[in-house]
């Protein structure tokens, strides 16, 4: 019974969803909310508004962000670990290279080894798009050329289906184009009957619409 109703929400979420093309909460949608991860390990929380340096030693960042992005790692979590990430990342210019760098080679390298990784791909390309969305336009940022987006779709593509991708790809496309961002929305609610955590990201980020269906 449980089941059915949960389905019912979801499609009727589907429905309501699918005809905005832009989330209710304003701010930067990759960095302003963070990603609801339940209790799993990411990097230490910060204020997104936070732009000196705080207790946590920048300087480890690539080490720390790279220990949590294992094979293992749900893709809710790495988006979240890369928010904060991107968030740190900003204190130090240098530090931001690095750690972009490192996950860049990292994709290349599984592709060259004919083992092409969609969880490398997707760090590289969504770490791109949070520099893009946080760092202003006088700021250092290694990602300012990249079209994270495209390496994201890439991933999503390696990895055939995965709705937690899905509702990346929305959230970057959130200011178009309108028919990737529909298509992308779409997918991640359809998987989301089975995903109870993203669903409460689905239902947070798109909370006024969720009211309209239910």
């Amino acid at each position: 019974m449980k089941s059915r109703l949960f389905s019912r929400t979801v499609i009727g979420m589907t429905a309501a969803l699918l005809g905005f093309a832009a989330s209710v909460k304003a701010g930067p949608p990759l960095i302003c909310h963070p990603i609801d991860i339940g209790q799993a390990k990411s990097l230490p929380l910060v204020d997104w508004n936070q732009k000196e340096k705080g207790e946590y030693d920048v300087t480890n960042l690539t080490r720390d962000t790279l220990a949590i992005l294992t094979p293992g790692t749900p893709v809710l979590v790495r988006m979240e670990t890369l928010r904060r990430a991107t968030l740190f990342a900003r204190q130090d210019p240098q530090v931001a290279k690095e750690l972009l760098t490192r996950l860049h080679l990292r994709a290349v390298d599984s592709d060259a080894a004919g083992r092409p990784d969609a969880l490398a791909w997707f760090d590289f390309g969504y770490l791109a798009e949070t520099y893009k969305q946080w760092m202003g336009k006088d700021e250092p940022n290694p990602a300012r050329a990249l079209d994270g987006y495209n390496y994201v779709k890439k991933a999503i593509r390696l990895r055939a289906s995965d709705p937690e991708m899905e509702f990346a790809a929305a959230l970057i496309t959130l200011e178009g184009p309108a028919s990737d961002h529909q298509a992308h929305l779409q997918k991640a609610l359809a998987g989301s009957g089975s995903d109870p955590l993203l669903a409460r990201n689905l239902a947070s980020r798109f909370n006024g619409q969720m009211l309209s269906a239910l």
